[in-house]
């Protein structure tokens, strides 16, 4: 029997092979896919159903329908584009991750692509203002602590000779050549994606409004729309602090100075990594925190920052909050709870709000939370039927790569395919010493969710390669379900925990038992190790073992 389907979603030969793998991987089955003609020869020697062959083809991520249904050969609707052109349009506001993940998949499947832009530069936060910058700047400030610090007999410390100008200026340098090479180039090779200077609003759910900077205003029509507009700096409504010259991270990871001291009120992600970048680059550091450091995390990550920082002379006041704020004769004073604070630069970085004020979603239906956030589905899809989100603009975590992920899935989608995005095992990891790292469920979220479960906790004391290297600050913990010993989550607090996490991503992910992620061969000495070693803990005392016993 001869069954023959029509593939939709596929962008490259590559693509064909993996849904002809998909196939033919079931019983009975033999199946040919062409990415030029769209379409699956399948030859069947038993009671296969068609049903099975298109669930096959959409578990990995493309859709599949009989080829002799009218709707497997009929384009997707499309609204009439000036020209003539038949090709799919589809429409991105801004240019950052998410937004050109989507365009260059999108453009693979062949869509015409329009990205609109209201800045002066493209690429988003990340490249030129977040993750890059502020890892050249943390690296940096780790390599002054070594020469200032370092656990070995034999090495004498000594004081760095730090050239901030310097330093921003290969900083800079590195974030225009990733800009070029990651972005510009992009634009410039690919004629399927055409970049769009403005600002956007919806006027229906097929045509944006384009403001242009000198007043003038335009308009674009597409079949589908993704908002990739990412978000910007929270300022708290501190009294006084509005008319201060304070800092956010934008402003903060580029300085080419070093403040006598920096005071930084925040508590998270960004606060504490630059908390600690600003004091091994030669400032006095204090960290106002509302309640305490990580205060969303296992209490243990933000006890173990916080013992941390102190050792290195940061000042964490935890519970302390800023109930004014002035600034005169160069010092900012500020208002606590403890009595005031006076430092020559203040930090605010209380978290990111969404950029989603000026789009006008009211005009299409597009729901969004208390925050302003879109709220979208697995599918990335909104409440609008043809507007899709992604990034950090949307319900979704505020992570790059959860932002380009779902970019690439909402393409799929608003191409004809059909992905989701799981973030069942997402990682998250924190640039501070020791770093921070999390996947799956922490301990209370487990038993928020009615969950019975075992933990274990292993301090790097145990770990071979933590003593090798006299840094021993930290530890793994790992959250199980009882019974079971299915692995839920992981929290590490180790110099190299952003390396170790990914093992317990795809523990988590493919449903692991403890005993089995303890079971396996791990090399000797390495960081990663902890995991095996906490893991064992679950049956055994890791103690009585010998070093790199299996």
């Amino acid at each position: 029997m001869q069954r023959t389907l029509a593939i939709s979603g596929m962008t490259c030969a590559h693509c064909a092979r993996t849904v002809e793998d998909a196939l033919n991987a079931l019983a009975g089955v033999s199946a040919a896919v062409s990415y030029a003609e769209g379409r699956a020869e399948v030859q069947l020697t038993n009671g296969t159903d068609e049903t099975t062959l298109i669930e096959a083809v959409r578990a990995r991520g493309y859709e599949a329908r009989a080829w002799d249904d009218d709707s497997a050969t009929a384009a997707p609707s499309r609204i009439a584009q000036d020209g003539g052109d038949d090709n799919l349009h589809v429409a991105i506001i801004s240019s950052g991750s998410g937004a050109f993940a989507a365009a260059i998949r999108a453009a693979e499947a062949g869509a015409r692509v329009t990205l609109i832009e209201s800045g002066d530069i493209i690429g988003g936060t990340c490249v030129n203002v977040g993750c890059v910058p502020s890892k050249i700047q943390i690296r940096a400030a780790e390599l002054a602590q070594h020469q200032r610090h370092n656990p070995f007999e034999g090495l004498a410390d000594r004081a760095p000779m730090i050239d901030r100008p310097r330093l921003q200026r290969q900083q800079q340098s590195r974030v225009e050549e990733l800009r070029e090479a990651k972005y510009q180039s992009i634009l410039d090779d690919n004629p399927a994606i055409t970049l769009r200077r403005g600002r956007a609003r919806f006027e229906d759910a097929h045509t944006l409004i384009i403001a242009a900077q000198d007043g003038t205003e335009d308009r674009v029509a597409a079949d589908r729309i993704l908002v990739a507009t990412g978000a910007s700096p929270t300022i708290p409504p501190i009294p006084g602090l509005a008319d201060t010259p304070y800092w956010t991270s934008d402003e903060a990871v580029f300085s080419a100075e070093a403040p006598e001291h920096l005071i930084v009120i925040g508590a998270s992600v960004v606060a504490v990594e630059q908390a600690q970048a600003f004091r091994r680059l030669g400032s006095e550091v204090t960290v106002l925190a509302r309640s305490t450091l990580l205060s969303s995390e296992d209490p243990a990550l933000g006890e173990g920052l916080a013992a941390a920082f102190r050792a290195e002379g940061i000042d964490v006041r935890e519970h302390t909050q800023a109930h004014a704020v002035r600034f005169a004769a160069g010092q900012f004073i500020l208002d606590t709870d403890n009595g005031p604070i006076q430092g020559d630069r203040l930090l605010v970085a209380t978290g990111r709000a969404p950029n989603t004020r000026d789009l006008a979603l009211d005009n299409v239906g597009v729901k969004t939370d208390e925050s302003g956030a879109i709220v979208v589905d697995t599918s990335l899809h909104t409440s609008a039927e043809s507007i899709y989100a992604t990034g950090d603009c949307t319900t979704l975590p505020q992570f790059v790569y959860v932002a380009a992920a779902g970019g690439t899935r909402a393409a799929i989608n608003m191409t004809g395919g059909q992905a989701r995005l799981d973030l069942s095992a997402m990682p998250a990891v924190i640039f501070t010493d020791p770093q921070v790292a999390t996947v799956g469920l922490d301990e209370r979220q487990a038993q928020a969710r009615g969950l019975d479960v075992e933990t274990r906790t292993l301090g790097l004391e145990h770990v071979p390669r933590a003593l090798a290297n006299f840094e021993t600050r930290g530890f793994v913990k790992l959250v199980a379900e009882a019974g079971s010993h299915r692995l839920l989550g992981a929290q590490i607090l180790a110099p190299e925990a952003g390396e170790m996490i990914q093992t317990a991503v795809m523990a988590v992910h493919h449903g692991m038992a403890v005993e089995a992620l303890g079971d396996l061969l791990f090399p000797y000495l390495v960081h990663v190790e902890a995991l095996k070693l906490c893991a064992q803990t679950f049956t055994k005392d890791v103690e009585q073992l010998s070093c790199c016993a299996g």
